[in-house]
């Protein structure tokens, strides 16, 4: 799969708007075939920071920033910024979430 994670820094003025800046983007998002998901987060150390944790099958990525609403979003959502985005993309094996070894809940 390829396991994506975006850092967003958001104008101050802009912050309260965010989430519904992005709907409709993560709505199409998560609609798409191949889409595993999609979520925002916030940050509880920069409060005008997002960050979005999203995954594809293998072959899904490049349909998604080929499509209409990733396009639409991507040219709407500088005037949004502070800064370019941060970005880690990378093919990991599996198709979703493992449990975590070091600790167990019964």
């Amino acid at each position: 799969m390829i396991f994506i994670v975006v850092k967003f820094d958001v104008r101050p003025d802009k912050v309260d708007g965010w989430m519904d800046h992005v709907a409709d983007f993560t709505a199409a998002t998560r609609a798409e075939a191949g889409n595993l998901w999609f979520e925002w987060s916030r940050s509880v150390e920069k409060p005008n920071e997002f960050v979005l944790v999203e995954a594809f099958q293998d072959d899904a990525a490049v349909a998604h920033v080929s499509s209409d609403h990733f396009k639409a979003f991507t040219s709407s959502t500088a005037e949004w910024l502070t800064a370019t985005p941060k970005i880690v993309s990378r093919q990991v094996e599996g198709d979703g979430w493992d449990e975590m070894g070091e600790i167990s809940v019964d």
